[in-house]
């Protein structure tokens, strides 16, 4: 089931942006009042995502869907229907493009995710896989839309709301210890869960030791994940940089149960054949 829908405002501006003074073509060929429907497909084997907004696209310009509307989240194999709209050709041809073309992304993102998790989830059912704010900028509510449907999790919605600790901070923390700084997060966010980016096996030892909740291994290879575990097996690691479907079972093997990702961002896109026919 969907997890939540992307606002008018937002659709309404998709719709703009492909059409902002009307489509040209069907103007001025005469043909927008004519009644016709249009049909979106499955053109391969995906988890679709989109739908609802596909739907509410071609609401937003009078179209009515025509039968169930497969939900957001779905596996759908080739062929299967999506959805079908209905109305006159000026709605279907201007809604076409912009709801085909969403749909497609989110979904290669969705089954992307939906991937990794299966993967995952076959290696050990308590695993998690976490997506992270790598999506192309500007595109976050649609992105994490595909990734919840996909049974994964947001791994940072936004720095307002996260504590991570990189290198990059610890620099400018000059000789305090790990200790000392874990303390003074805990003190200003104590409902937080403090994670720490490590680079090697002793900086890991020193951060466990000092109380971090979860430690994030940046591009660690599996063994290397494994040897920490046994270490530590109490600290919860995450495994980052690199994680697929295709190694995602090989790290939580290790002992790592949260699986960081930004692979579905930059999955193909998974095809929506579209057909569109006139009414009779």
């Amino acid at each position: 089931m969907s997890p939540f829908r992307l606002p008018d405002s937002q659709l309404e501006q998709l719709l703009h942006d492909d059409a902002p003074c009307g489509d040209a073509t069907t103007h001025a060929l005469a043909i927008g009042q004519l009644p016709g429907k249009m049909v979106f497909r499955a053109r391969y084997d995906m988890v679709v995502c989109g739908s609802e907004e596909a739907q509410r696209l071609g609401e937003l310009r009078g179209l009515q869907a025509v039968g169930a509307v497969v939900a957001s989240g779905t596996r759908l194999p080739a062929g299967a229907e999506i959805l079908t709209l209905e109305g006159d050709a000026a709605a279907l041809h201007l809604v076409w493009k912009t709801a085909q073309t969403l749909m497609e992304y989110l979904s290669g993102i969705a089954t992307s995710a939906a991937d990794i998790v299966t993967a995952a989830r076959q290696a050990d059912p308590a695993a998690s896989v976490v997506c992270t704010r790598k999506n192309f900028p500007g595109t976050k509510q649609a992105a994490m839309k595909a990734v919840l449907c996909a049974g994964a999790s947001p791994h940072r919605l936004s720095l307002s709301e996260t504590l991570l600790v990189f290198a990059e901070h610890r620099a400018f923390l000059g000789a305090e210890a790990p200790a000392e700084s874990l303390a003074r997060l805990r003190r200003q966010w104590p409902e937080r869960a403090l994670v720490v980016e490590v680079a090697s096996e002793a900086e890991a030892l020193d951060w466990a030791a000092a109380g971090a909740d979860i430690l994030q291994l940046e591009k660690w290879s599996p063994a290397a994940v494994d040897r920490l575990h046994r270490q530590i097996p109490a600290t919860r690691l995450a495994a980052a940089g690199g994680v697929n479907a295709g190694n995602a079972a090989a790290y939580v093997q290790t002992g790592a149960l949260i699986l960081v990702s930004s692979a579905p961002y930059f999955a193909a896109p998974r095809d929506v054949a579209v057909s569109i026919t006139p009414l009779a």
